[in-house]
């Protein structure tokens, strides 16, 4: 995962995830993937490290953890599970974590699949799913973008929303008015700089009612979240000043999620949050590392935490029984 000094204690569900491992008497390792290391021994055979160090948590704000020496782990032989739960950015770094991990396949339990997370990235993964989607465009070219907009004038008056591919937290989301003033230039700064195309979608008013988080627990719902974008926001991600409330899922968000869910099993996506608008438009499936479970379980007095660590415990003792 990230830093631990730099986590938010109050709602980060990396820290969530750790204090609930801790109370079931796992033995907690930090380290950061840029550490992730593979040696041969010129048998033809390799093993994967990290340059890790034992770490004990409390939710004491500014006093949240103590960590122990650095040491070098093996992660195929020294470790029951990992735990995969940088943010992203989604570039080569990131995918090089997956092909290492990947290679200790068969020893040590990984959650979410490596090779999964590789293979479906929020925006593109969610594809798979196009029939709950809003009209999508995926481009690089401003004369698509133009003519989408044309298509989708009945949306909302022609206004669509701008955002990369593989961003994150509601980072460098833009919604453009119908008269496309800037257009030009977003489509330029975007291409500039990501190497990616990017995503455009029509801008969804119901967006100011609330985007609902929906955290999915080994393909089972296991709750959900309605955030509201802050005063001045079209974003309602947490990360933007967004705030959340107490929320029930729609018979459509429901058929959503029974349609995905036995695919997430399948694929090894344990812990997965997706985002709905309006009760009805699917717009992200998050795999990489998603949060919410902080607030799920604070509006709704359960234990997601120990949901997905009962999952994992299940994984575990599949894999030795096999």
């Amino acid at each position: 995962m990230d830093p631990m000094e730099s986590i938010g204690i109050a709602g980060d569900s990396s820290f969530a995830l750790m204090l609930s491992a801790q109370a079931r008497g796992y033995e907690l390792f930090h380290y950061d993937v840029r550490t992730l290391a593979w040696k041969s021994d010129g048998q033809g055979g390799g093993r994967v490290t990290a340059w890790a160090a034992p770490v004990t948590v409390q939710r004491v704000e500014g006093d949240h953890f103590t960590m122990g020496e650095h040491r070098t782990i093996d992660l195929g032989r020294d470790v029951d599970v990992v735990l995969m739960r940088q943010d992203p950015p989604f570039d080569i770094g990131y995918l090089t974590g997956t092909w290492l991990l990947e290679r200790i396949k068969g020893e040590t339990l990984v959650i979410n699949d490596p090779v999964s997370v590789r293979d479906a990235p929020e925006k593109v993964y969610v594809l798979d799913f196009a029939r709950f989607m809003p009209p999508t465009l995926i481009t690089r070219r401003i004369e698509d973008v133009r003519e989408f907009q044309r298509e989708h004038r009945d949306w909302s008056g022609g206004a669509i929303v701008m955002k990369p591919l593989h961003g994150n937290g509601g980072k460098a989301v833009f919604k453009v008015d119908a008269e496309g003033s800037n257009l030009s230039a977003l489509v330029e700064i975007f291409n500039q700089t990501w190497p990616e195309p990017f995503m455009v979608q029509p801008f969804l008013p119901d967006v100011s009612l609330g985007d609902k988080r929906i955290v999915l627990v080994d393909g089972e719902v296991a709750g959900a979240i309605n955030r509201l974008p802050g005063e001045g926001e079209f974003r309602s991600n947490l990360a933007q000043g967004g705030s959340a409330e107490a929320t029930e899922l729609t018979e459509t968000e429901q058929e959503i999620c029974a349609a995905m869910g036995p695919e997430l099993k399948k694929l090894g996506l344990v812990f997965v949050g997706i985002d709905v608008i309006g009760g009805r438009w699917l717009t992200e499936i998050n795999v990489t590392s998603p949060t919410g479970i902080v607030a799920i379980d604070r509006f709704n007095g359960t234990d997601t935490s120990g949901m997905i660590w009962n999952a994992i415990e299940r994984r575990i003792a599949e894999r030795a029984a096999t």
